[in-house]
């Protein structure tokens, strides 16, 4: 039985900001590595919820049409807190897309297959973050994911951490490697629950620093392309983490690595 609503929604409002093909490269994550998932799902129509979409609804719009490439019957409701923008998204519903006025209640009626909540949780503090998510993985289908975390405003750096019921599992760091001087750089989006363990003695800063030194020893590599190079340096690097996936999602500028091997150290 999915959990009472309250009667308010629960969070605050987001700044609000958003452009078409923002989170093109977690939505091209979420279908390659979520699609069978949505496929299997034992509901006709699978819900994917699009969580704090901003000021306008692109997002939710492009997160219908590339799960339903992987998961045709997939549904997506946009949720959000501020009434206004809700009211201004109401004319880009269709079929399979629908907008809701709420917050991390999440006020559907079932379970959804999929949560995203993307530049969401960066304004609230680091010390929030593990109810928020403990509160979303409550609200998934068996089988379910909720996808957290942070990007720049056009798209080209982008970290976030997939959690399941059970609670976090990856932290998948993608970039435009054309852009990228170094993996370092992707530091400055990590999502709240790292962005302040960026430091040394920190699992996340050793991770990076590491994986900047493989980076520049893969150098030689750069003659063949910013995709080689990334993927040497990524194999480099998994000798000593524990990197999940392979060349194929190495090749779209992605690295995911176990969330264990990153989790913050206790105070």
């Amino acid at each position: 039985m999915a959990p009472r609503t309250p009667s308010r929604p629960v969070g605050t409002v987001t700044r609000g900001t958003t452009n078409p093909n923002r989170l093109r490269r977690m939505d091209r994550w979420i279908a390659a590595t979520h699609g069978a998932a949505l496929r299997r799902s034992p509901a006709p129509t699978p819900v994917a919820v699009d969580l704090g979409y901003g000021a306008s609804p692109w997002t939710a719009v492009e997160l219908l049409l590339r799960l339903r490439t992987v998961a045709p019957h997939t549904r997506v409701v946009g949720i959000e807190i501020d009434p206004a923008r809700v009211a201004a998204a109401r004319p880009y519903e269709r079929e399979g897309l629908t907008f809701r006025h709420g917050g991390f209640e999440v006020p559907l009626p079932g379970s959804p297959m999929l949560i995203r909540a993307a530049n969401v949780l960066r304004q609230y503090d680091e010390e929030q973050v593990a109810a928020v998510w403990e509160r979303l993985c409550a609200r998934l289908a068996p089988g379910g994911l909720l996808v957290e975390g942070t990007c720049d405003e056009i798209g080209r750096r982008h970290v976030w951490v997939a959690l399941g019921p059970e609670g976090p599992r990856t932290v998948t760091f993608a970039a435009r490697l054309g852009s990228l001087e170094r993996p370092s750089d992707l530091a400055e989006r990590l999502p709240k629950a790292l962005i302040h363990r960026n430091v040394p003695g920190e699992p996340v800063h050793a991770f990076l620093r590491d994986f900047d030194r493989a980076w520049a020893a893969a150098a030689p590599y750069a003659s063949y392309g910013a995709r080689q190079r990334w993927i040497r340096a990524v194999r480099d690097v998994s000798a000593d983490w524990p990197v999940v996936g392979g060349t194929s999602r190495w090749r779209q500028g992605e690295v995911t690595v176990r969330w264990e091997a990153l989790a913050p150290r206790a105070v």
